[in-house]
């Protein structure tokens, strides 16, 4: 098992060149989906997932929402975020990967500043900030490593005045599938 910048210990020192080259590829692949929801890019995004036999078996848990099983509901759930929410960025910190036996799991935070409509005179709408934490799951396929399972937790904040600045609740995610329509 490895950790996020140290594979196989000091430095990558104890870390075979198979290691260090998937961890890498994790590194990028973690990146990646991120970059696509960014991007509000649902193609990237779904080759971005696994799929084949183990497509059914794709979860994803957003803040404030259910589990959601199968890749269907997971591309259905992110299409819901990307279309009702106009600017999304992450900024991850802690990133660490651990792995073993084909199946990469990161933990990071996930520091999101999101927004709104643009206002009527073309100006940016009003920016909210979130912290989550989160935790994707890879499995390595032949066509590289694909996403198994994303799952995001808010952060609460410590009180009230946290909250009337848009730092305590879901990281700028709608908060459940019958509220985000």
């Amino acid at each position: 098992m490895t950790a996020a910048g140290d594979p196989g210990g000091a430095e990558g020192g104890g870390a075979t060149p198979r290691e260090r080259a998937d961890h890498e590829a994790v590194e990028r692949a973690n990146q990646a989906f991120y970059d696509a929801v960014e991007a509000g890019d649902l193609e990237v995004l779904g080759e971005l997932l696994l799929d084949g036999e183990q497509g059914e078996s794709v979860s994803v848990v957003h803040p404030g929402w259910p589990v959601l099983r199968g890749r269907g509901h997971v591309l259905r759930s992110y299409a819901l975020i990307m279309a009702n929410t106009d600017y999304m960025q992450f900024f991850l910190t802690d990133v660490e990967i651990a792995m073993a036996d084909g199946t990469a799991i990161v933990t990071c935070s996930e520091n999101i500043l999101s927004g709104g409509p643009a206002q009527e005179d073309g100006s940016a709408g009003e920016l909210v900030g979130g912290l989550v934490v989160a935790t994707n799951v890879f499995r390595r396929t032949p066509e590289g490593w694909r996403l198994w399972s994303h799952h995001g937790s808010p952060v609460l904040s410590d009180g009230p005045d946290e909250e009337d600045e848009g730092t305590g609740t879901g990281g700028g995610y709608p908060q459940g599938p019958d509220e985000s329509a």
